[in-house]
């Protein structure tokens, strides 16, 4: 792979993982509630999801979700259902009427273990990532050399920037936390987030395999 071919991929990958969605808003969602540390579980299923969706990719699935009308549409409904739930869940989320709790106490609420399955479960709720990363990979690779060695470079390279920009938002969600010390911003904050993740999730019930 040319270094120029590999800049150029770093650039489009910097922009798409910068772009909101699902997964960062659920990390600053969490940096929010939970703080930086008790965002860090999330961030983990996240990227755990991450992975294995691009070794699914490679691997042939996204051109079997690709192909199949009908598994394509089980996992989107599947996935446009769990993050419309989780807005209902964001929606109606207590408010304090004290200062937002320290991080320990949002960590006894929420323990890490449902953090991180809600990070894996947001990440992997989406078909179209597979999709996604089957379209991506084969544009920056050269066929006349081998694969593998590309396949690594170009899936690392992702990883790195996507966990950069997901450390970026549950860091600005962890200072917006001490910025809500009154219940009138929690209930305005929980309906922002509620919403996006509803809104994500109609949103994801209408893509279709293209």
């Amino acid at each position: 792979m040319a270094f120029n071919t590999w800049l150029i991929f770093v650039v489009t990958v910097f922009f798409v993982s910068a772009t909101p969605g699902p997964n960062m808003l659920l990390a600053m969602s969490h940096g929010i509630r939970f703080g930086l540390r008790g965002a860090l579980p999330t961030m983990a299923g996240l990227l755990l999801a991450l992975g294995l969706v691009m070794g699914g990719s490679a691997a042939g699935l996204g051109a079997l979700l690709a192909a199949s009308e009908l598994l394509f549409s089980i996992v989107k409904y599947a996935g446009a259902a769990y993050l419309v739930w989780l807005g209902y869940q964001a929606w109606r989320a207590p408010v304090s009427d004290t200062a937002a709790a320290s991080d320990d106490e949002g960590d006894k609420v929420v323990s890490a273990g449902q953090r991180f399955r809600t990070g894996f479960l947001v990440a992997m709720s989406n078909p179209k990532a597979f999709v996604f990363f089957t379209a991506l990979f084969p544009q920056f690779m050269r066929a006349d050399v081998p694969q593998l060695p590309q396949l690594a470079v170009l899936a690392g390279t992702f990883y790195v920037i996507e966990s950069s920009w997901q450390l970026v938002y549950a860091f600005g969600g962890a200072k917006l936390k001490h910025w809500l010390t009154s219940p009138l911003r929690q209930r305005l904050m929980n309906r922002f987030a509620g919403g996006s993740f509803m809104a994500a999730g109609i949103a994801l019930s209408t893509v279709n395999r293209a």
